[in-house]
């Protein structure tokens, strides 16, 4: 690992898209510690390490514990684009036509993307500041009224769209997908603080528990190891269909793959997932004292996973996410077009309609093996907090982790593809 790091700060071109990535994480956690005029963020502290805004919070770095100007994060935008995307499902003509267009199409398509964040942001941001004053007794915002609301709105809105916008310079002068490694940086920034808070509290506080709660600690770490290989053996196994061409010359002996992932969806269905669990808040904000019939306490506990029917929403939001995306992911009607046009084709699949079929039912087997280990690895550590008591923090547990690692496995490929292309052009110099 260190010698890998080290071959790349060798390359100029990456040391310095390295840097930049940095220089962006610093700008990130310093807004993280800009409160939002005219607010009490000692009000809210307990309240954004609840359950329910428990990953909000730590997506945003703990800005949302401050209730800085990054308190929304980026999980607007993360909104954004699944409801974008599913309105190209054939669901809005317009858009499906884009979606065809290619590189005119997508700018389209992501300015739409941007403009329903925004909407979704200002509306998102009224909420929770209702929400929160609510459940803090009033006292977050000093001074409540509607103009005050609006203009909290305007803040957290544009600090949320400039999140974006970081994340979008990482994406074209640093390294890694931006918006991915926003949430990376939060969630690597609480690690620590809440590391040293569960040690502290179970630890040097133990008592005559002190053997018994290490012993936990040390359980709980080589969970995480286990985890960690098992996240990193999954997201680089993958499934190679054998690829023939009829143009090929044949004297020539030639051997061709397609590589499908078994989660071809990487880390996407868990970010998914986890930001449409955060959404209610925007309801729980205009109608938290209007609940007569407790449909407010189910909907809090239908969208906290740390509770079982939370717990159980969540899993099949990340097994609906993980078939959805894998197709978005490969698109088999493209694959199959291109093979045909490269004169390719798989063995016994006739090209064209059969190849796409054939690749959407692999990619669908695949999927609910993909599905199964996201589920596994996200959902057992909230398992064995209800079984054994053991309390699992948001930013340690498997959620974070599948983001924490496949972001890495995907930035550390970046790296390598771009050490790889340098050396070509080297040689071709």
């Amino acid at each position: 690992m260190f010698t890998f790091l080290k071959n790349a700060f060798a390359v100029k071109d990456i040391r310095q898209r390295i840097l930049f990535t940095l220089f962006i994480f610093a700008v990130f956690r310093l807004g993280t510690h800009i409160p939002v005029p005219g607010v009490n963020a000692a009000a809210v502290q307990s309240l954004a390490n609840s359950g329910l805004l428990g990953l909000l919070n730590t997506f945003g770095g703990g800005a949302l514990k401050r209730y800085s100007i990054f308190a929304m994060g980026v999980s607007p935008y993360i909104t954004a684009s699944i409801i974008i995307q599913l309105l190209q499902m054939d669901i809005v003509p317009k858009f499906t036509e884009w979606a065809k267009q290619g590189e005119v199409g997508r700018r389209k398509l992501n300015q739409a993307t941007t403009y329903t964040a925004i909407v979704l942001g200002f509306v998102q941001s009224i909420g929770i500041s209702i929400g929160f004053n609510q459940l803090s007794g009033f006292g977050l915002i000093k001074n409540p009224g509607m103009p005050t609301y609006l203009s909290i709105a305007l803040v957290l809105t544009a600090g949320s769209m400039f999140l974006v916008w970081l994340g979008e310079q990482i994406t074209r002068n640093g390294i890694g997908n931006g918006v991915s490694m926003i949430i990376f940086a939060g969630i690597v920034a609480e690690v620590p603080k809440e590391f040293y808070n569960y040690l502290t509290a179970n630890l040097v506080n133990a008592g005559d528990k002190f053997t018994q709660n290490l012993l936990i600690l040390a359980a709980i770490i080589l969970v995480i190891i286990v985890l960690i290989v098992i996240v990193v053996l999954m997201e680089r196994a993958q499934r190679r269909i054998p690829i023939h061409h009829s143009k090929r010359a044949s004297g020539a002996k030639f051997t061709a793959h397609l590589p499908l992932k078994i989660n071809s969806a990487g880390v996407i269905p868990v970010i998914f997932a986890s930001s449409f669990i955060t959404t209610p808040q925007t309801i729980l904000g205009f109608f938290n004292n209007k609940d007569p019939k407790g449909i407010m306490d189910f909907v809090t506990k239908l969208f906290n996973i740390q509770h079982p029917y939370g717990a159980a929403f969540y899993t099949i939001l990340l097994i609906a996410f993980a078939y959805f995306y894998s197709l978005v992911q490969v698109n088999p009607e493209k694959v199959a077009e291109n093979l045909q046009k490269q004169g390719g084709y798989i063995p016994s699949v006739r090209p064209g309609k059969d190849t796409e079929l054939y690749i959407t039912k692999l990619i669908n087997r695949l999927s609910g093996v993909g599905a199964l280990y996201l589920t596994l690895i996200a959902v057992l550590p909230i398992l064995a907090g209800f079984i054994w008591k053991v309390p699992m923090n948001i930013s340690l547990s498997g959620t974070s982790l599948l983001i924490v690692v496949g972001v890495a496995i995907e930035t550390a490929k970046q790296i390598e593809g771009r050490m790889v292309k340098r050396r070509y052009q080297g040689f071709i110099q």
